[in-house]
């Protein structure tokens, strides 16, 4: 499969299908942009020629393939065979016997990498003007996460015992996750955004009676209340005997006399010897909840061999690793995601570069914060999500153009598809157009990178994340599983087994089965329609729920989106579908406008006619809602459920406690 050569760059065009049955908007962006000759030259994958050939192989013989790069890895026990599979269920490297901690730390000791930085740890708030920065090496982790360990197991924690953490970004998050891998104690980490409900939710259903937390943690210069959260969740079930509790803010918070511990004082008396567990490679490593579910949470099962490998081999090629370059990789994520599992700890500590962590948001103290972080640290790699972009272009190009970002080689998006407009910004004011970016299509199911550009293989197109990762058999295709036709709108499947894939939901086959396998029976279904391009590369339409049908034609509303911010006026958009009297339903959008530039009747007819333009006239809103913001979660995701209450009018009883800031929606009530 050939690619065409890159163009020189021109605005967005885009066309229109006909075809009520499929997804109708297809915004075909023409600007092209080829690897840059400096990163192609030392890039792991430096050809186009060279993925495909690595592609067909991991295609044709996944065997050979994921063995080989299983063998990159340590195994304290070979395994007998590659992949059992029997649809839906999969098991990789089956009787291999290995560990994640072991691969994070001690492999790199084994190694003489022990004084090399492992983690570099930044504090939200300063020390007399200066970044408060925390440095730890692999033997630094090593020491620590094995004194964690022997805490856990002198608090009764056992082998297959899940362990619940909801903490703040700081290093004993990270402590505190290896040390569960270490001695094969499932941790279930939430994020430090959610409330009480979604604790007890959490806690009941992966049956844990341990749960570690900070008494707080800094956001914006004010303290999160983690340990109250915990007590308030702690209320409403019985299952939880021990709790404990770093103390991070030291703001006193409350402490129950038999029931809760204190890190420091645990630590103070731990052994440092704690040699890691011969785990089977399907054992369960650990369950994260999907964000935003309704009703009974759903716990994605991750298990130890598949896992690792995946998330290394991802690491290395879709961000280009290089230990012996000087890279230094931040991912800006919540460790409370999967990003976090994935690309801050666990894909990047094998590959042996340091990996940054930062506590706290990007606008304290001032909106340059990440430009001015990205100078200190010398970051090589960057990764972030297109909601934050969006926020940085809304600010003005004046923060990173204070700093030297010339250290970046690589930069990134994840989270949902990034809007064209997004993505030249990106590339023009962040990457100094000397930067491939990467914009990875992927889920917390998945554990890893789907589809996602080679950095010095894929030219890329701004919006499209590109081809498939290796061993991913990726097609749109309609609902009885056959592909469809170029640029024509689908579901998106995988058709074969790659060793990240989620072996269940914790406690419920059937749902399992329902969510994953049964809309197009044979194939995963990652509930997201795409289409593909005449260039084989793949465009992420938005979640098949979030099609709108108007009158009878289907829209993508990520792709309206798109269209929306391709206006000159226009920082961001969200979509959503609303219930019409005549057609049905109508589409909202929700948009913030860029500096100087004033909400009016003539701007918002400016905007739909410009909307009208990029995908036709069946696209333009039916409201356009202007917003000083958007609501969104503290990780950033806009939270479309809740305006999708507010175009219906409706009033708001889901839980936002996760949102960043409460008053924005209760602004869009007022004006909707």
């Amino acid at each position: 499969m050939s690619q065409t050569p890159p163009s020189t760059a021109t605005p967005a065009s885009s066309t229109t299908s006909n075809d009520a049955n499929t997804m109708e908007s297809t915004l075909q962006e023409s600007r092209m942009f080829a690897p840059p000759a400096k990163v192609a030259e030392h890039a792991h994958i430096s050809s186009i020629e060279q993925y495909e050939k690595m592609y067909a192989e991991s295609i044709e013989n996944p065997d050979k393939f994921w063995g080989e790069q299983a063998a990159n890895l340590h195994w304290f026990k070979k395994w007998t065979r590659v992949l059992e599979w029997e649809l839906p269920d999969a098991k990789w490297f089956v009787g291999g016997k290995t560990n994640l901690c072991y691969n994070a730390i001690d492999r790199q000791i084994d190694d003489g990498l022990g004084d090399q930085v492992a983690i570099i740890f930044e504090a939200e708030g300063m020390i007399d003007g200066k970044a408060d920065v925390t440095k730890l090496t692999y033997n630094d982790l090593k020491r620590e996460v094995s004194k964690f360990a022997n805490v856990l197991k002198s608090q009764g924690v056992k082998k297959g015992d899940v362990v619940t953490i909801y903490m703040g970004m700081v290093p004993q998050l990270a402590i505190a996750m290896l040390a569960c891998a270490r001695i094969g104690a499932p941790h279930s980490i939430i994020f430090g955004g959610f409330s009480a409900n979604a604790i007890r939710d959490r806690v009941e259903d992966g049956k844990s009676r341990i749960v570690i937390t900070c008494d707080g943690s800094w956001r914006r210069g004010k303290v999160v209340p983690l340990k109250d959260n915990v007590d308030q969740a702690l209320t409403m079930t019985d299952r939880v005997d021990t709790v404990i509790m770093y103390q991070r803010t030291k703001q006193g918070a409350p402490v129950t006399n038999g029931r809760d511990k204190d890190w420091d004082t645990l630590m103070a008396d731990a052994s440092d010897d704690c040699p890691c567990e011969e785990l089977d490679s399907e054992d369960l490593a650990f369950i994260l909840y999907t964000s935003g579910s309704t009703g009974k949470p759903k716990g994605i099962m991750h298990t130890v061999g598949g896992y690792m490998v995946y998330t290394y081999l991802t690491s290395k090629y879709t961000f280009d690793l290089h230990p012996d370059a000087n890279d230094v990789y931040w991912c800006t994520a919540d460790i409370g995601w999967i990003t976090g599992h994935s690309y801050i700890i666990y894909g990047i500590l094998p590959n042996r570069v340091p990996t940054v962590m930062y506590e706290g948001a990007p606008d304290t103290p001032e909106k340059d914060r990440f430009w001015e972080m990205i100078e200190r640290h010398k970051v090589t790699k960057f990764y972030t999500a297109p909601t934050a972009i969006r926020a940085f272009m809304k600010w003005g190009d004046d923060y990173p153009d204070k700093h030297d970002l010339s250290s970046l080689k690589v930069i990134g998006t994840v989270g949902e598809p990034i809007n064209p407009e997004a993505w030249i910004w990106y590339n023009q004011v962040i990457g100094a157009e000397n930067c491939p970016i990467v914009d990875t299509w992927w889920q917390t199911e998945t554990a890893g990178h789907m589809i996602t550009p080679m950095p010095g293989a894929t030219t890329t197109t701004p919006g499209s994340c590109t081809r498939p990762f290796f061993g991913i058999d990726a097609a749109v295709v309609n609902s009885e599983g056959e592909e469809v036709e170029t640029n024509q709108g689908g579901i998106l499947v995988i058709r074969k087994p790659w060793p990240g894939m989620l072996r269940g939901i914790y406690g419920d086959r059937e749902r399992f089965h329902d969510t994953y396998w049964s809309k197009v029976p044979g194939f995963y279904t990652a509930g997201d329609g795409a289409r593909k391009d005449e260039n084989g590369n793949f465009w992420i339409m938005g979640r098949i729920d979030d099609v709108i049908v108007v009158a009878g034609h289907n829209l993508g509303t990520m792709e309206v989106e798109s269209a929306l911010v391709s206006h000159f006026s226009v920082a961001e958009a969200a979509v959503v579908g609303f219930p019409h009297d005549v057609k049905g339903t109508g589409v909202a959008a929700f948009v913030t406008l860029k500096p100087a530039h004033e909400e009016s009747d003539e701007l918002r007819k400016k905007i739909n006619a410009h909307v009208a333009k990029e995908l036709g006239p069946i696209a333009k809103a039916d409201k356009i809602i202007f917003a000083e913001a958007l609501p969104k979660t503290r990780s950033g995701k806009i939270m479309r459920r809740l305006l999708r209450d507010i175009a219906a009018g409706k009033e708001i009883t889901s839980d936002t406690s996760t949102l960043e800031d409460r008053s924005i929606v209760e602004k869009l009530q007022a004006q909707a």
